[in-house]
């Protein structure tokens, strides 16, 4: 069978590409081994916000008090909350399903090999092995969790990302290796849950790649909820054998052991580009990923990849953005190269944490001269009605030109803001167009036009 573009995974990434590719009148077909929808959809964005969601509801109910409601009993069914989530990962990929039927794009399921000649081999359930040929092959195979030698992953006792959306109990106590996005979530899900939790980071600060403020008072706020942060720490070795894992872990004071049901490794993520035929068909890549210019070309005519399989920020917002600029290209369009520093992070733990651009370290670095404006949300008026007070929002300008260099929030419904900075970031919009910008009231997203305005020395409310 022939096509004008094979796609192979089916992530944020790749089915994106494939119904843009049909959009654009290619014909289509995408490859994938396991659901569709890929990991974002089924083990990773989607099932862990819903998780979120359940617990953000438990602590509601935990605090009606604060609210003046009196609520009687409320406990949280795990397994109930478990299902949940798969439930809503189901309902997202059954939606992928119509969305390829919707654009006519083939399904191929099984597992891919490159060859050489712009051809792909799919072996299926079966064993049995059928090749496809294609004009342009777009290689989308997302990431995995990383194993590290003194966390080996067993599925029980020391479990990845996939195993941590799925425990059938919740466990009494818990340490989470890691603080970036997915060990915070994580962290915040389980401490809410019931579980005690110990959060364990390798580097000074918790969420490393944010702003040391935000970092500051996430550690603050996960302390007041119970949660042991324990920072410039490492996880040395677990052992298994008893009912519970003995940790060790050695922190700037020396080695200490601790018990835990349950480990959870969110030390990172590592491409999946193993068996993929790289070698055979000589796909250059370096350090674990794929390399490419800024079109997802690799250096074999033909052949692209796009997604957290190639270097840029492995999120699945990065991943739609790649293919769609890669099938635009392929069809002949002049779409703009992807601008890498305009890209959103957002944790969804509670409190929300919400980034674009320059951290204010990032941005000394770079030999800019800074204008910082902070709001606390503890003088939002609508942070206090909502009982939200935790977190700010701090903006960095170029004080020469007014240039919004980046946006730092931690905060309720944070990761719903960041829009309008990554908007106003990418129309060049300086502060004092932003402070002249008439955000409405009492809403979180006032604090963003108060903090530019304290940037300059205008805020009125604090």
């Amino acid at each position: 069978m022939s096509y004008d573009l094979i796609v192979v995974g089916s992530g944020p990434g790749g089915y994106v590409a494939a119904i843009r590719a049909s959009q654009l009148g290619l014909k289509t077909a995408i490859i994938e081994r396991e659901n569709l929808g890929g990991i974002c959809l089924n083990w990773g964005c989607i099932p862990t916000k819903a998780l979120l969601k359940s617990a953000q509801v438990f602590e509601y109910l935990n605090h009606a008090a604060d609210y003046g409601i009196t609520v009687k009993g409320g406990e949280a069914d795990f397994t109930k909350v478990v299902k949940r989530s798969r439930d809503v990962a189901d309902g997202m990929s059954k939606g992928v399903q119509f969305l390829m039927k919707k654009n006519k794009i083939d399904v191929i399921n099984g597992t891919a090999k490159l060859k050489a000649g712009k051809k792909v081999e799919v072996t299926d359930a079966d064993k049995k092995v059928t090749t496809y040929d294609a004009k342009h092959i777009i290689i989308a195979t997302g990431a995995r969790s990383r194993q590290i030698p003194n966390l080996p992953i067993d599925g029980k006792k020391i479990i990845g990302y996939r195993e941590a959306l799925v425990l059938p109990k919740l466990p009494k106590t818990m340490v989470v290796v890691g603080s970036g996005a997915i060990g915070s979530e994580f962290a915040y899900f389980y401490a809410t849950m019931g579980t005690k939790v110990t959060l364990v980071e390798f580097l000074p600060a918790l969420v490393p790649v944010e702003d040391a403020e935000v970092s500051k008072q996430l550690e603050r706020s996960f302390k007041k909820m119970g949660i042991n942060v324990m920072l410039e720490s490492s996880v040395e070795s677990v052992d298994t054998k008893g009912a519970d894992c003995k940790v060790k872990i050695k922190t700037k004071a020396g080695e200490e052991m601790m018990d835990a049901e349950v480990v959870l490794s969110a030390v990172g993520i590592q491409a999946n580009i193993e068996n993929l035929g790289l070698e055979e068909t000589g796909i250059a890549t370096d350090k674990g990923k794929i390399l490419t210019n800024p079109y997802y070309q690799t250096n074999i005519p033909g052949y692209y990849a796009i997604g957290d399989c190639v270097g840029g920020q492995a999120l699945a917002h990065v991943a739609s953005a790649e293919g769609i600029i890669c099938v635009e290209k392929i069809a002949g369009h002049s779409p703009e190269p992807l601008d890498y520093n305009n890209i959103p992070g957002c944790t969804y733990c509670q409190p929300e944490i919400a980034s674009v651009g320059y951290t204010e370290a990032k941005a000394k670095e770079a030999g800019y001269e800074l204008k910082i404006g902070k709001f606390p949300f503890s003088a939002s008026g609508k942070a206090s009605a909502a009982g939200a007070k935790d977190g700010f929002v701090k903006l960095i300008f170029d004080a020469k030109y007014g240039e919004l260099l980046g946006a730092h929030m931690i905060g309720a419904n944070v990761t719903e803001m960041i829009a309008e900075i990554v908007a106003i970031r990418k129309l060049e919009t300086t502060g004092h167009e932003l402070i002249k910008t008439v955000h409405p009231h009492p809403t979180m997203s006032e604090a963003i036009m108060e903090a530019a305005a304290a940037a300059y020395g205008e805020v009125i409310h604090i």
